[in-house]
């Protein structure tokens, strides 16, 4: 059976959560205020409605409960976000995941009991600022306690070495998750689980995992 998901706030955040989940096979409920974004999504989607989401008969009526998990996507409205929030503890669904901006949204949320939050400019703004610092670096995923998840153009100098050579775990204490090939401007293919012996190509992408500045002395040793 497929899961459920409703997503609440339809702006350019929640209409690609939902176009996600609908490709991955999930059942997606969209919901907003505003009936021109629920017409833009609504065939992306197993359905679409407008409602005011601060209006708790309104989230019932849409069997809310019983999703497998609710994400509040309103970005411009805190307090309707508040509200809607809320609302949903009220009505005890399953999982919530909500958006903020920024640490007083953020703080606010925790004190209110929700564990799952997501700050999207946040995480653009760091990735941002580590590919100007390192134009290397593609993609990097914060974690707690300083360790990231990083992707890193292969650097010339280990280009024609094999992983094991390169010693990424014994020489910089990261672990190698796996390898990205790059085929074309757009065209990514993931390598899966790597070998020792794997020669490492120009068009390779190394996906790594490890301490912040053990990914930055890999970098700079190597760039």
């Amino acid at each position: 059976m497929a899961e459920k998901f409703a997503v609440i706030g339809l702006g350019q955040f929640g209409r690609a959560i939902c176009k996600k989940l609908s490709a991955k096979g999930a059942e997606v409920i969209a919901i907003d205020i505003d009936e021109d974004r629920v017409d833009e999504i609504k065939d992306h989607v197993s359905y679409a409605v407008q409602l005011d989401s601060t209006d708790k008969r309104a989230l019932e009526s849409q069997n809310i409960s019983e999703m497998d998990a609710v994400i509040v996507s309103i970005g411009h409205n805190f307090e309707g976000m508040l509200l809607t929030t809320v609302k949903l503890l009220e009505i005890g669904v399953k999982r919530l995941v909500a958006r903020t901006q920024g640490d007083t949204q953020r703080k606010i949320l925790e004190k209110m009991g929700v564990t799952e939050i997501l700050s999207p400019e946040e995480e653009v703004g760091i990735n941002v600022a580590e590919r100007l610092m390192n134009p290397s670096m593609l993609m990097c995923m914060p974690l707690p306690d300083n360790y990231e998840i990083v992707e890193i153009t292969a650097p010339k100098s280990v280009v024609g070495r094999t992983i094991k050579d390169l010693g990424l775990l014994s020489k910089y204490r990261l672990n190698l998750v796996t390898l990205i090939e790059s085929s074309g401007n757009v065209e990514l293919h993931i390598k899966g689980v790597i070998e020792d012996d794997e020669i490492i190509k120009e068009n390779y992408v190394l996906v790594v995992f490890g301490l912040t500045h053990d990914v930055e002395r890999f970098i700079d040793i190597n760039g």
